[in-house]
This record gives C-alpha cells, structure tokens and sequence, in this order.
C-alpha cells in the first residue's frame, strides 16, 4: 500500500508529551508488547556471543527496563547493565540490577569504549532518516564488542494486525495510536543499512526475525580480549 512506501514522519504521541497516568498505561502496553512481541530472544542470541563474564551492557532508549532485565536474566557470567532514557518517568519502573541514567541519546555520557555491548530496542524508529547516522555512530562508539540493534520492519501485515488487536490488548489510546504509527515509521532492511553504511558501519548484519522485525550487529572495530 502506498501508504507504507516511504517512513513515516509524524511525532508519536508518548514523543511528545502526555499525561503521567497515561504515560504509565502506555508504558505498562509496551512492556507487553515487549514480553510477547519484542522479539527479546533473537536479541538475546544476537547479544550473548559479544558479552564476556562480568561485561557492561548499555539498552538506550530502555524505558521501563524489562528488556535489559530480560537479557541480564540470561546472559551467563553475571553481566552489568544500564538502562538509558530520556525521560526520568520512563525510569520509574527500573530496577536492580539495571542501573537508570537520565540521559537524552544524543548527548550520550559516556566514554567511549565503556561498555561491551550496545543496544537500541525499538528506539530508531523514533527518528526521521537525516538523524540516524549521527545516532548510529555515537552508539558504536561506546561499544567495545558490538552495537545491536531491535527494531521494527514496515509491513503490511503488521499494520493489519495492529488495526484489529491494539484496541483489544493495549490499556492506553496512546498505545493505539502510538503501536500503528510505530509501524509505519519502521524500516525496510535496505533503509536501515544505508543508515548504517551512512554512519560509517558497512559491516553490519542485518536480518529478518520474527514477528516482522529486523536484528541489526555492527561489530567493534577495536574489540577487547
């Protein structure tokens, strides 16, 4: 469908600003759409090999933490992680062992090379194309091992399916709205590797996973013992 051609442009609702009350509803939607189809067991198995025993994981754009909790449950050697937002209200929910940091991704602050791996779930999407190369880039830097990334791949399908099951599943109509834009701002695999070939990182995989998601690993380019 034409509609589905190009990214889309518009500002999703949580982006922007809503109410507190609604900003947990939406939150608590996401958090479940991450348990169920986040996809959080291919980025498990795409992140494990990069981590070593006692190694630092960075989740950008984490919200309410779950996804880096995930993998911190199952990672072997007992990892560390943070969990970095922009919003001190997405944080709220985080809890040990994931360390929150406040913090807006472009403005990252950190060093780089500080972590072993990085990764971004269903964080690019929030960005128009001009901006990811500059962002891919920034990621790549703090990673030791390898930036892996989680995020949607534009469909029809996707869309269909959310139209008839987001009013049924989601608490919030930020949700709603929210879940059906997300998929039209998401991306086609060839998109997101001239973002990343755009950011200098033209050795990365990227593969489709389901359920209509595309896994993205840049290795480092200085990987540590």
């Amino acid at each position: 469908m034409s509609f589905l051609d190009d990214r889309a442009t518009e500002r999703e609702l949580l982006d922007e600003g809503v109410p507190e009350a609604e900003t947990r509803r939406s939150l608590a939607d996401l958090c479940f759409v991450n348990r169920w189809l986040g996809n959080r067991r291919a980025l498990l198995r795409a992140v494990g090999p990069h981590i070593p025993p006692g190694g630092r994981l960075l989740d950008v754009g984490c919200g309410s933490g779950d996804v880096p909790a995930f993998l911190l449950e199952r990672l072997p050697g007992h990892p560390s992680a943070v969990g970095l937002d922009v919003k001190r209200l997405h944080l709220a929910a985080v809890s040990p062992p994931v360390r929150p940091v406040v913090a807006d991704v472009r403005k990252l602050p950190f060093p780089d090379s500080c972590f072993d791996v990085v990764t971004a779930s269903h964080l690019l999407h929030h960005f128009d194309a001009p901006e990811l190369p500059g962002l891919l880039a920034g990621l790549h830097r703090l990673a030791r091992r390898a930036l892996v990334v989680n995020d949607l791949r534009r469909a029809l399908v996707p869309w269909l399916f959310g139209r008839v099951a987001f009013p049924l599943l989601f608490r919030s109509r930020v949700s709603v709205e929210d879940g059906l834009l997300s998929i039209r701002r998401g991306f086609r695999p060839d998109e997101l590797r001239a973002a990343f070939a755009a950011a200098g990182l033209p050795r990365v995989e990227i593969r489709r996973s389901w359920p209509y998601r595309l896994l993205a690993v840049a290795p480092a380019s200085r990987s540590s013992p």
